[in-house]
């Protein structure tokens, strides 16, 4: 396949950029000729990777973390279609959190990660389409490949972004997952899914998954698979910073989904209002583009993935 690399630099603490001419060549070697193309700030690689699909070319990597997938993903889509259906992303995982790869079992190496870019194997790949309010209180659409959620996620997120990854992904999410709790105080939200009747939930967090880990690690997700047509909703409630500190090993290994607090659900779209006024905000694939109200909506194998 004609492969194009969309290229976060600034991806793995910097090393990315400063790497890159080592990393190109071994790319070189094992995919042969191929196109690339650095970002230099928000939505740049969406606006790359959709610029490289016009281009006719047909698998389309995401070098970085999940927020450069989620940006290369929201590139394969116009005017609320897929560009080309039949074109597949690709990942070269160089991030700090690395949520999006746990879900396949896929490694850091890139060895790995171009063995699986030279081979034929791709399948087919939902996406989720999140409606929802901007932070600039416009109305706005984003496309995500991993997780979109909502409550105590969005403000870890905004933690976590505001501060150094340079001791790792994981104590930067645990560190962040900590002030957040402190700050945050559970949200009175309205959820309906499939068209059915509202109801009104006090949540700590809803998670509207495609895969399977969020936050670093987190197993919020455990029975999600990416080519099913359907989402699989965690919704996490009275949770605190105390249950964090007691039982957050059962985050990490799935076991949560036993405790009284988490429900699960299934379903292909998702509205969600805050009932009090207050404002909840959405956490998408690691990035806080908005806030409540918002529709989750699956598009059904609306693309192809490298496997």
């Amino acid at each position: 396949m004609k492969t194009f690399l969309v290229v976060n630099p600034r991806s793995a603490n910097g090393q990315t950029g400063k790497r890159w001419v080592e990393i190109a060549a071994q790319v070189g070697k094992v995919l042969g000729e191929f196109g690339h193309g650095f970002t230099q700030g928000g939505m740049d690689a969406a606006r790359i990777a959709r610029e490289a699909i016009d281009q006719g070319y047909e698998c389309i990597v995401a070098v970085g973390g999940d927020g450069t997938l989620n940006e290369v993903t929201n590139g394969f889509f116009r005017d609320g279609k897929a560009i080309n259906p039949n074109a597949a992303l690709g990942l070269i995982p160089r991030g700090t959190g690395g949520d999006f790869r746990r879900t396949f079992g896929w490694g850091l190496d890139l060895e790995s990660s171009l063995e699986r870019l030279r081979s034929d194997t791709t399948e087919p790949f939902d996406v989720g389409r999140l409606d929802f309010i901007d932070n600039d209180g416009n109305p706005a659409t984003r496309y995500f490949a991993n997780i979109a959620s909502l409550g105590v996620s969005a403000v870890v997120a905004r933690e976590v972004n505001s501060g150094s990854k340079a001791l790792g992904g994981n104590f930067s999410f645990v560190w962040g997952t900590l002030k957040g709790l402190v700050k945050y105080t559970e949200r009175k939200v309205q959820l309906s899914t499939d068209g059915g009747p509202p109801e009104t939930l006090d949540v700590t967090a809803v998670a509207v998954a495609n895969g399977r880990y969020f936050g670093s690690g987190m197993f919020v997700a455990p029975e999600a698979v990416t080519h099913d047509g359907l989402f699989d909703i965690t919704i996490w409630s009275g949770y605190g910073l105390s249950d964090f500190l007691l039982k957050s090993k059962g985050v990490y290994n799935g076991s949560h989904v036993t405790w009284k607090g988490t429900r699960r659900l299934r379903c292909q779209t998702v509205h969600a209002e805050s009932v009090d006024g207050q404002e909840v905000y959405l956490d998408v694939d690691g990035e806080t583009p908005g806030r409540l109200p918002a529709t989750f909506t699956l598009l059904p194998a609306a693309i192809r993935i490298k496997v």
